[in-house]
């Protein structure tokens, strides 16, 4: 003990301490102090190669519920934080499987209508100024069970072949900018190193925006399954055009029409017609708790969760009907908010114990509102399977269990 200047004791310091963390002791429920006398007598395991989760998760639901007949896993999005995926539970989609491609060799070949073609090993586009942008990816199939009123039991099979990640690359203008552009270009057509050679062709206005060449993703390599070593992101539209495994850009002055942008990922029409190069993924979201196969503990407080994204731009309202639609109230959006990406939202509700559906609606900054389904089938009819993005609803029953509203 020290004395202060009228002779009154005060602890030291390191007194004050050992008191602070005798108090703290003390004021732990028995059954929490035996448990950190448990944990302290624990040395604990040394560190690994590579972290994984805790082994008091549940193991059952970090699975992307893999659909070997459609080559396709689905992201559970109701049982994750933040608006960033974990790379290993990033949904797959892929049509004659996943290459293995040896960086050391792989090129990059830029040709067509550019003044200088150039190849690209990955070294000279790692020592490229790099840019790092948070961005969702979507299948344009992403929610095709919803055309029916049956839907999906949850959201993981309703929404969950979109995925956000932070990526990491060279931005394509500046490669387009090294090669060239002749005066009749109009059009890029990027070609993957798969079996497939799956193709897609983009406008050159849209290639000249904020489209990367990726080789990063959260901060490692591009997984495989997300096209290692390089892949292209087309931010806010349809995941097919970001085509994996990348190894050839052609510049053109037409579309190449190919197999994917013709007989598949084409819209087609009531009247006959189809709808082509819809590449935008339009305002969509999706209420992930309470939702699907979840259940309530009982009457009293919720907080309504959701994820909310648009590939126009940015999400700037989110609003929430417990009561199938009749009425509805803003959401909070949190933070943080970047466009072309995931975005979350919440919402206070207090359950009464009775019969209620939950939808969730989003708006973008260029002022779309998500649709309903009857209002997507009066323009779009019954014979496409791609770009739904209609508002969910979830029905909340007497007893707590959650299910599809419409099922």
């Amino acid at each position: 003990m020290t004395t202060g200047k009228r002779g009154s004791q005060r602890p030291s310091r390191r007194a004050f301490i050992g008191l602070a963390g005798a108090a703290a002791a003390g004021s732990l429920h028995p059954a929490a102090r035996a448990q950190t006398a448990d944990a302290i007598r624990d040395l604990g395991e040394t560190p690994s190669d590579y972290g994984r989760p805790s082994p008091f998760e549940d193991s059952k639901r970090w699975s992307r519920a893999p659909d070997a007949t459609a080559s396709s896993s689905n992201t559970p999005l109701a049982d994750l934080e933040g608006i960033v995926t974990p790379s290993g539970l990033h949904f797959e989609r892929h049509h004659t499987g996943v290459p293995a491609i040896d960086p050391d060799t792989h090129r990059l070949t830029i040709h067509g209508l550019v003044e200088r073609p150039l190849v690209f090993t990955m070294d000279d586009l790692v020592r490229m100024p790099s840019a790092s942008r948070f961005h969702f990816i979507e299948c344009s199939g992403n929610s095709a069970r919803e055309w029916s009123p049956a839907g999906a039991p949850n959201v993981q099979m309703s929404h969950g072949l979109a995925s956000c990640s932070e990526w990491t690359g060279v931005l394509l203008a500046d490669l387009l900018d090294e090669v060239g552009l002749k005066a009749e270009a109009s059009w890029i057509v990027a070609e993957g190193a798969d079996a497939g050679l799956m193709s897609r062709s983009v406008p050159l206005e849209r290639a000249l925006d904020d489209v990367m060449i990726a080789y990063g993703q959260n901060g490692e390599a591009v997984r495989p399954e997300q096209g290692y070593p390089l892949r292209l992101l087309v931010p806010g539209c349809e995941g097919s055009i970001s085509v994996k495994w990348l190894r050839r850009i052609e510049v053109a002055h037409m579309p190449s029409m190919a197999r994917d942008e013709t007989s598949k990922y084409t819209d087609l029409l009531p009247d006959g017609k189809a709808r082509q190069f819809t590449l935008v993924m339009d305002a969509k979201s999706v209420i992930t708790r309470p939702s699907g196969e979840q259940k309530l503990d009982g009457p009293g407080f919720v907080e309504i969760r959701g994820l909310a994204w648009s590939g126009r731009g940015t999400i700037s309202r989110v609003e929430v009907s417990t009561d199938g639609g009749d009425s509805w109230v803003d959401a909070e959006i949190e933070g943080p908010r970047y466009a072309k990406a995931f975005t979350r939202f919440r919402s206070p509700w207090r359950w009464d114990g009775g019969r209620h559906v939950l939808m969730s609606r989003a708006t973008d900054d260029t002022g779309y509102v998500q649709p309903t389904l009857a209002a997507l089938l009066e323009t779009r009819g019954r014979s496409t399977i791609y770009h739904n993005n209609r508002i969910k609803a979830w029905e909340v029953h007497e007893s707590g269990e959650v299910t599809n509203a419409e099922a």
